[in-house]
């Protein structure tokens, strides 16, 4: 199966923002290149909320680009089997955590729609949430500005209401 057919097959599987949804449906179907970053038209992202529910925190980076406290998450490669593999790669990658990252069973917890400069249009992002262990030691990567654990009653002073709303989904289905 192609990371582009298990897109297709996760999102068909999602019962949650059925219109959403369908916009990423209907994109994807529009433009087979639609899993990767060089379709203008738009793309498909994958990103993880890294929580850690012993300690009740998150961690948060801050993009590069954007200047803003995000989760981990980005570009699909060619590399990536799915988009479960996708967003736990980037988790790994950006969070500097190595091993024991799991995703949070029963797929993506939300999707997010949202522009981004030219030349392309969009950035459909399928987003999971990874639990990290207890023990767990993050590490910057030379894709943020800094990295920090907020406490989850901490996130809506820093982040924007995607990154609430991917926080608040992701405690109602733990």
């Amino acid at each position: 199966m192609s990371l582009y057919d298990d897109a297709v097959l996760v999102l068909k599987e999602y019962g949650d923002q059925p219109e959403l949804r369908d916009v990423y449906l209907e994109h994807l179907s529009a433009h087979p290149d639609g899993m990767y970053k060089p379709c203008q038209a738009g793309h498909l992202t994958s990103s993880a909320l890294v929580i850690d529910p012993s300690r009740g925190r998150v961690l948060l980076t801050l993009h590069k680009k954007l200047g803003m406290w995000l989760q981990m998450g980005g570009h699909c490669e060619a590399g990536d089997a799915t988009l479960e593999e996708a967003a736990l790669r980037e988790a790994r990658e950006e969070s500097g955590i190595e091993t024991g990252l799991t995703l949070l069973p029963g797929g993506p917890v939300r999707l997010d729609r949202h522009p981004i400069p030219a030349p392309c249009h969009w950035h459909l992002d399928v987003q999971y949430a990874a639990l990290a262990p207890a023990d767990a030691v993050a590490e910057i990567s030379d894709e943020s500005l800094d990295l920090r654990w907020f406490a989850y009653d901490e996130v809506a002073g820093v982040a924007d209401t995607s990154v609430v709303r991917l926080l608040e989904n992701t405690l109602r289905r733990l």
